[in-house]
């Protein structure tokens, strides 16, 4: 069965035979993570993922989301990681992303991961959240087997874009996963030799197909691999088993 050759969990065609826990991780003074967290027993890695846009998917104790339903990482999720309790309401994590709080709530959510699985850890972030999981990792978190970045922020006016952080600090394997179509303004296809030249440890792998509607930056556009979102996890289940 395809679950056990793929044993990371967030294939979608099996996410419904996952049981879920709904757990409180305390991560600062008087501060705690929400996170989904989804076994299976015969998991060979643990995936957190970080959602973009503003990042609060306000993941309630009985395992609705709030808002994000649609998100890439979303539809295909194994553990996921909302905003901390104190940025549960707007502006969520914009403007928190790129702080010292938001890397020691990751790591908390990473150690935390680690007391209840011997497998290798990894973080997956989509859109914005390839700013929160690059930050971090320019900045001393530990504890994980590397990254995987998909439809990255390349260029914003409001914060440092991925490219604009000292991606040299990072020394784990990351795979770049981008739309080759990609319409959103943050994650132009043309700025991924940018990227990927200050990312000595990364491989990258360009989607083609699926198709785009809406916002260009939102889920169901080619930023958000609608269409294709099994290939493409698939393929990042690949490459995570392979390393």
């Amino acid at each position: 069965m395809m679950m056990a050759k793929y044993s990371l969990a967030i294939l979608l065609v099996f996410i419904s035979f996952l049981h879920a826990h709904i757990l409180d991780i305390p991560t600062r003074d008087g501060v705690s993570e929400r996170i989904m967290f989804l076994e299976s027993p015969s998991a060979k890695a643990a995936v957190i993922l970080f959602a973009g846009g503003h990042g609060g998917i306000q993941l309630k104790q009985e395992g609705t989301f709030g808002w994000g339903e649609g998100n890439f990482l979303m539809r295909a999720r194994e553990l996921f990681v909302d905003a901390p309790s104190d940025r549960q309401r707007e502006p969520y994590l914009n403007g928190f992303r790129q702080t010292k709080e938001h890397v020691q709530d990751i790591q908390n959510v990473i150690d935390w991961v680690k007391t209840k699985t011997n497998v290798p850890v990894w973080l997956v972030g989509t859109s914005r959240g390839t700013q929160s999981i690059a930050y971090a990792a320019t900045h001393g978190v530990h504890g994980v087997s590397g990254f995987v970045l998909t439809s990255t922020i390349l260029s914003d006016t409001k914060s440092d874009a991925v490219p604009q952080m000292q991606l040299e600090k990072i020394s784990m394997p990351v795979l770049v996963v981008h739309h080759a179509n990609d319409g959103c303004i943050h994650c132009s296809p043309s700025l991924i030799d940018t990227l990927m030249k200050q990312l000595s440890s990364a491989e990258l792998m360009m989607i083609q197909g699926g198709k785009s509607q809406g916002d260009p930056c939102m889920a169901y556009a080619y930023h958000g691999f609608n269409g294709v979102e099994s290939d493409v996890v698939v393929k990042i289940a690949d490459w995570i088993l392979s390393h």
